[in-house]
């Protein structure tokens, strides 16, 4: 836990103080959807540059905590830093991916594989595994995340539903020694 408590005040952080202060408190009472919408608000509302790596970091907390479908339209919005980074957020170009090969396989099959997050350097991607519905959308939780190869034909590593924040730590992790 205190590594996302780490991570909660790095970002509210991004907000000017009593904003940031707001969003702290939310997590301090449990409260972290609504901190999420002060943030991602803040953000917009004073058209701040982030990162994509912050970027990025944002749209897995509002997938852990349940709000990603409702926060990723004004995520999207968010003003870019001049700077790339080395993760990217590509949520939302509306590409799927129907079947992964590799050792997972067994695992995911019967899941849509729906890229998420890129890593620049290495181009593994991080995506999200969901079951399709009977009537033709998305399941509206992820049942995998997997990282994959970068042409997104092989998993490298299969996490379950409840790991998104150490999914997205295995992709930064090859590459974030690299200059």
């Amino acid at each position: 836990m205190t590594d996302d408590a780490v991570i909660w005040n790095r970002l509210a952080a991004l907000l000017p103080e009593a904003e940031a202060q707001d969003v702290k408190d939310c997590w301090d009472i449990g409260e972290q959807e609504a901190g999420l919408g002060l943030l991602v608000s803040g953000i917009l509302g004073h058209q701040m540059p982030i990162s994509e790596t912050d970027r990025a970091q944002i749209s897995v907390l509002a997938e852990t905590w349940g709000e990603r479908e409702a926060l990723t339209p004004q995520i999207l919005q968010f003003r870019d830093e001049d700077e790339p980074g080395p993760l990217k957020l590509i949520e939302g170009d509306g590409s799927t991916v129907p079947e992964a090969i590799g050792g997972a396989a067994q695992d995911l099959a019967g899941l849509v594989l729906v890229p998420w997050i890129a890593c620049t350097r290495c181009g593994q991607v991080l995506m999200r595994a969901h079951s399709r519905e009977s009537w033709g959308d998305l399941s509206y939780l992820a049942r995998h995340y997997v990282i994959t190869t970068p042409n997104r034909a092989t998993v490298s590593l299969l996490f379950s539903a409840d790991s998104a924040g150490e999914a997205f730590v295995s992709l930064q992790r090859p590459c974030s020694d690299a200059p």
